[in-house]
C-alpha cells in the first residue's frame, strides 16, 4: 500500500496499535459513551481522547448494557435520556472526520434496529474502522461479518480466561483489527485482581491471534498498564474515562498520565 487512503479501515487500526506499542509500552485504546456527560460536549471530548488515545472505542447507548459494570450502565442511561441515538452518533462522527481509527462498540439490537446493511455502509463513509458487539457470538455473526469484510471494516472478538481453549484458538485467529482479551470475569470496571496465571493466558491468545491482541476490564492505572508491559499489544480503558468525563476533568491529561509522553 502507497498511501494511507488504500488501506484497508481494519488495517488501519492493526497498523495505529503496532506503531504505538514499538516503544514497548502498550498502545492505548481509550472508550467514551457517546453522548455522555453531555451531547452538547460530545466532539470536545472524542477530540481529546482521540489526540491522545491510539483507537478510540465509542459506545452506542443501550437500556440493558448487560457485560458492562455500573459506570457505563449510569452512562448509557444518561445518553439516552438526552435522546443520543446511532444515527445521531454516525451525523456527528461524520461532521468531524478524525484521523484515529474508531470503533463502535454496541449490543446487537440497536445495530439490528438501524439496518446492518446500511450501518456498515454509513459507518465506513465516517470514518468507522470496525465494531465490537459483545453480545453477538461469533457462531452467530455470519450475516454482520460478510457486510463489514465487504467495507473493510473489523468485527473483533473477545475471549476470557475462561474460553475453552478450542474455542479460544478460533475466536483469536478469527478476529480482526485486534483480540480484546478479557482479563478477569465479570463486567466492565471490576476492580478485582487478575488471575494468577493471566501471563499464559495472554501467551495463549497472542500464540493464536493474526491481529494485536488488547487487554481490557478494569484498567485504572499505569501500574497495571506496566504489569502488562511484553504481555499485549494494548491496553483497553473504559470505565474510568468514563468517571473522568464525569467528574469535568481532562481526559486527555489523565490518557497521558497513564503512559510517558507521545514522540
Amino acid at each position: 500500500m502507497n498511501s494511507a487512503s488504500s488501506v484497508l479501515p481494519r488495517e488501519r487500526i492493526v497498523v495505529a496499535l503496532r506503531e504505538a506499542a514499538k516503544n514497548g509500552q502498550p498502545a492505548l485504546i481509550a472508550f467514551l459513551t457517546a453522548g455522555f456527560p453531555s451531547r452538547e460536549q460530545f466532539r470536545a471530548h472524542l477530540s481529546a481522547i482521540a489526540s491522545e488515545a491510539d483507537v478510540v472505542e465509542i459506545g452506542v447507548p443501550f437500556s440493558d448494557p448487560m457485560a458492562d459494570g455500573v459506570t457505563i450502565q449510569r452512562a448509557s442511561e444518561q445518553a439516552l435520556r438526552a435522546g443520543v441515538t446511532l444515527e445521531w452518533i454516525l451525523e456527528e462522527l461524520a461532521a468531524m472526520r478524525l484521523e484515529t481509527p474508531l470503533l463502535l462498540m454496541s449490543y446487537f439490537n440497536p445495530l439490528l434496529s438501524y439496518g446492518l446493511a446500511r450501518l456498515v455502509a454509513e459507518a465506513a463513509q465516517v470514518g468507522v474502522c470496525g465494531f465490537i458487539v459483545p453480545d453477538l457470538p461469533f457462531d452467530e455473526s455470519e450475516e454482520f461479518r460478510a457486510l463489514t469484510v465487504l467495507q473493510g471494516l473489523a468485527l473483533v472478538q473477545m475471549v476470557t480466561p475462561v474460553t475453552a481453549p478450542e474455542r479460544l484458538i478460533k475466536l483469536a485467529g478469527a478476529s480482526q483489527g485486534f483480540v480484546y482479551a478479557v482479563t478477569m470475569t465479570g463486567t466492565t470496571g471490576n476492580t478485582a485482581a487478575a488471575p494468577k496465571d493471566i501471563a499464559d493466558y495472554l501467551e495463549r491468545v497472542r500464540a493464536a491471534a493474526r491481529v494485536p491482541v488488547c487487554a481490557g476490564f478494569g484498567i485504572r492505572s499505569r501500574e497495571q498498564i506496566e504489569a502488562l508491559r511484553g504481555l499485549v499489544d494494548g491496553v483497553i480503558v473504559g470505565s474510568a474515562l468514563v468517571e473522568v468525563l464525569e467528574r469535568g476533568e481532562s481526559p486527555q491529561a489523565w490518557l497521558a498520565a497513564l503512559r510517558p509522553a507521545r514522540r
